[in-house]
C-alpha cells in the first residue's frame, strides 16, 4: 500500500486550503492590517514617528530587559530543567506542574502580585529598600516580570533534549579522566545548545511584547521604565492608529526576526541529526 493511501487524512488540496484559511483569519490578516495602516504614513512620517526620542527611549527599555531576561531565563531554566530530568525527589509532579503557570496565569494578576511583592512595602522589595535598593518601578522590576513569563519557554524546550541525551557519553568521559565541568562543557552543554537557544529566543520574543505582567511593575516612567507596548496604547487611546500601527510595525519586524533565527537553529539542528541517524 502506498503511503498516500494510508494517510488517516487524504486530499492534500483541501488540508492545505483549510491551513491556508485558518492561518489567514488568525494570523496574516490581522498581521496585514499593520502594514495597512502603517502605509498611510510615507516614508518619512513613519521614521519621524518611529524615530521620535520617547518612542527609541521605549525601544531600549524593551529590547534591553527583554535581553537579559532572556538571559537569565537562559541559565535557570537550564537548571530547572536538569533537576527535573536527572533527579527524583517528592512533590516533582507539582513542582513540573508549576511551570505552566505563566502560561495559565493572567498577565494581570502576574503583574499585580509581582508589584505587591517588590514594592518597598512589600515582602521581597523591604528587603532590598533597606539595603538600598528598589525593585519596583525600575528596569530590575521589568527585568524580574519578564523572567517570569519567559522561563517556562526554555525550560520545555531544554526539557526533552536532557530526557533523551545518552548518559553512556557522559560515563566514557569520565572513565576517560574528565572532570564534571569538563563533562558538562565538552559533552552535555553542545547538544543542549541548539534547544536552550531556541528557548532563549521564544523567551526573547514573548517578553518583547509583553504587556500585563509589566505594565504595573514598570512604573512607566517616561525615558526611563516606559515600555514600547504601553507608547502603542497610548497612541491608541489618542486615536492615532498609523502612529500605533508604526511602532508596532517595528516590534513585529523585530520579533519575526527572533523566531525565524529560532526556526533555522531548529532546521539546522534537525538536518544534523538526520545526516547523523
Amino acid at each position: 500500500m502506498s503511503n498516500k493511501n494510508r494517510r488517516v487524512i487524504p486530499g492534500f488540496g483541501i488540508s492545505m486550503g483549510v491551513t491556508i484559511s485558518i492561518l489567514s483569519l488568525v494570523v496574516l490578516i490581522p498581521l496585514a492590517s499593520l502594514v495597512v495602516y502603517s502605509a498611510k504614513l510615507g516614508p518619512k512620517e513613519f521614521l519621524t514617528v518611529v524615530t521620535r526620542d520617547r518612542v527609541l527611549s521605549s525601544f531600549w527599555v524593551s529590547f534591553s530587559t527583554s535581553f537579559v531576561a532572556a538571559l537569565v531565563n537562559a541559565v535557570m531554566g537550564t537548571i530547572i530543567a536538569w533537576v527535573l530530568v536527572r533527579y527524583t525527589f517528592p512533590g516533582k509532579r507539582i513542582m513540573d506542574g508549576i511551570i505552566e503557570l505563566p502560561f495559565a496565569l493572567p498577565t494581570a494578576v502576574a503583574g499585580i502580585s509581582l508589584t505587591s511583592l517588590l514594592a518597598d512595602t512589600g515582602w521581597i522589595g523591604s528587603l532590598f529598600a533597606r539595603a538600598g535598593i528598589k525593585l519596583a518601578y525600575t528596569k530590575t522590576g521589568i527585568t524580574i516580570a519578564l523572567v517570569f513569563i519567559g522561563i517556562p519557554f526554555v525550560v520545555r524546550a531544554v526539557q526533552p533534549v536532557l530526557e533523551k541525551l545518552d548518559a553512556t557519553y557522559e560515563e566514557a568521559a569520565s572513565v576517560l579522566g574528565a572532570n564534571r565541568r569538563v563533562i558538562f562543557r565538552r559533552v552535555i552543554l553542545p547538544e543542549l545548545l541548539p534547544a536552550l537557544f531556541t528557548g532563549a529566543g521564544l523567551a526573547f520574543g514573548r517578553c518583547l511584547g509583553e504587556y500585563g505582567s509589566v505594565v504595573f511593575i514598570a512604573g512607566n516612567k517616561p525615558f526611563s521604565t516606559e515600555i514600547a507596548p504601553l507608547i502603542i496604547m497610548a497612541e491608541l487611546q489618542e486615536y492615532d492608529y498609523p502612529a500605533a500601527t508604526s511602532i508596532a510595525l517595528v516590534m513585529l519586524l523585530f520579533s519575526f526576526l527572533t523566531l525565524f533565527l529560532v526556526n533555522l537553529v531548529q532546521a539546522r539542528n534537525a538536518k544534523i541529526l538526520g545526516g547523523a541517524a
